[in-house]
């Protein structure tokens, strides 16, 4: 041996994984994103925050567990704008018709301002997929950010 070390480079956090996600979608809507995620944690501490980066969308979603599909809400970011996508969507009472989109699993509303989060019935509608999801952690638990790879994060590593 010449006395040389081999040093491991850390793997960088998985806030600092996701604050480069947020710097890839369009400037005007990093701001609204982050702030629709501060707004969603504090709703939600004590479940896991999964990302997404689906090259087309950046995804959070909000879940009981490691598996996205037990999410509870989920915000996304696309070319469109921003959405926040409730997965029991079709099973939710929706008396105001606020709910958008017509897949078997969701529904969503446009997210326009960080107000959005704050209109009676977006709140009632949260409030509502709160109480329909199974799972929830004990109040004073913490969930972590969890990035998930996708197709779209596995390519993008291979080239």
């Amino acid at each position: 041996m010449n006395g040389s070390k081999v040093v491991k480079a850390k793997a960088p956090s998985a806030e600092a994984q996701l604050k480069a996600l947020v710097a890839g979608i369009k400037p005007e809507q990093q701001t609204l994103f982050r702030s629709v995620r501060k707004a969603l944690r504090a709703r939600f501490p004590s479940v896991n925050e999964m990302a997404y980066d689906y090259g087309h969308s950046l995804v959070i979603g909000y879940s009981p567990s490691e598996a996205g599909v037990d999410a509870i809400v989920a915000i996304s970011a696309a070319a469109q704008g921003i959405r926040l996508f409730f997965n029991q969507g079709p099973k939710l009472p929706d008396p105001k018709n606020i709910l958008l989109g017509s897949g078997k699993a969701t529904r969503f509303i446009w997210i326009e301002s960080p107000q959005t989060l704050k209109r009676p019935e977006v709140v009632a509608m949260i409030k509502a997929a709160s109480s329909a999801a199974k799972g929830l952690a004990p109040k004073g638990s913490k969930g972590s950010l969890i990035i998930k790879q996708t197709a779209a994060s596995k390519r993008q590593k291979q080239k």
